[in-house]
């Protein structure tokens, strides 16, 4: 596979992987961007000992946990609190943002469960890809998905 037919082929889906973890279009893209100037560098040493998909999304996932660690580190001011949440016109659109926003509220581990579900990677490449048991992998699938159904139920 060369990286032009890899990039076609991930480059939407990881992005919305970064976007779950950010929910903000310019971070998804700067960090989509730095996955796959890393899978350019490292193509010629990729062994085939993994699918290139879970390779892709490994890299995509660890540069989300570094940016996420990075922000971290650097003390930020708080927003204010009084700050109201616009919704978009279209209800799709809203219940798309407001997913969005809840899967980036989650724990580093939920976010990576859940953004590559909502790809169609199977549980089984998940576990694999996050280094868990596929059993684990479905049962905090379970409880992280009623997680977002509750905070739908209790925001509208």
């Amino acid at each position: 596979m060369d990286f032009e037919e890899i990039y076609k082929t991930y480059s939407s889906k990881i992005f919305r992987i970064c976007l779950g973890y950010f929910n903000d279009y310019e971070m998804a893209k700067d960090i989509t961007q730095e996955t796959f100037i890393a899978v350019w560098e490292n193509l010629p040493k990729f062994n085939n000992n993994a699918s290139v998909g879970t390779w892709i999304y490994r890299i995509a996932t660890n540069k989300c946990l570094r940016q996420i660690q990075k922000e971290k580190s650097n003390l930020k001011a708080e927003l204010p609190s009084d700050l109201k949440y616009v919704a978009p016109n279209f209800e799709k659109e809203e219940k798309l943002s407001r997913l969005h926003q809840y899967i980036s509220e989650l724990p580093e581990l939920e976010k990576i469960i859940i953004t590559l579900s909502l790809e169609d990677v199977q549980q089984e490449k998940i576990a694999e890809i996050i280094g868990i048991s596929h059993a684990n992998v479905r049962v905090k699938f379970h409880r992280i998905k009623a997680k977002l159904t509750k905070k739908f139920k209790e925001n509208g």
